[in-house]
């Protein structure tokens, strides 16, 4: 029975392990993003060698939120960020990602941290509801790869409505 036990939790543990794997990753860049007076979040992306990578490469992209922002504000964003990177047309996709995540995302505060990982080609959202929770915890399915390119195009695209931010998060200047 202890060792059914042990299979089980193993079973249950490693896959989370070892997508997990992005938290030794090395730092490629990092950014803040400040909108008229307020800054809204600080974001950094890794990778498994510190290089940028192409759009399907192992990566992630950790947001560390520096006021409250509602969930549906983050959707709304997400939206017009889409709809300016051309993403939105094909709509019913588009807004079936946006359901998809309205049924996961949490309200931000200062100090929260969302994280969008790829990993072998499949796209992963982590939470940690501020630095005092020791780890991150998965929220939401794993992601195909085409939702992972296009949520990641809003800060890494070449056409980002924040090419400073690009630039910072794939390791230009400061």
């Amino acid at each position: 029975m202890g060792k059914a036990l042990l299979l089980i939790g193993l079973t249950i543990a490693l896959p989370v392990l070892a997508t997990t794997s992005w938290l030794n990753w090395q730092k490629v860049g990092e950014a803040t993003l400040t909108w008229g007076p307020f800054t809204v979040y600080h974001s950094q992306l890794f990778t498994p060698d510190g290089r940028p990578g192409g759009p399907g490469s192992d990566r992630a992209l950790v947001i560390t939120y520096l006021r409250d922002v509602d969930r549906e504000d983050l959707i709304e964003a997400t939206r017009k960020q889409w709809q300016a990177l051309g993403i939105m047309t094909n709509e019913a996709e588009s807004e079936a990602w946006l359901k998809q995540l309205d049924g996961f995302w949490p309200d931000v505060h200062p100090g929260t941290q969302l994280t969008f990982s790829i990993i072998s080609q499949q796209g992963q959202f982590w939470y940690r509801a501020s630095a005092a929770q020791k780890g991150f915890i998965p929220i939401g399915p794993p992601q195909s790869l085409r939702f992972s390119q296009s949520f990641l195009a809003i800060w890494l695209d070449p056409h980002t409505q924040y090419p400073e931010l690009r630039q910072q998060l794939l390791g230009g200047r400061q």
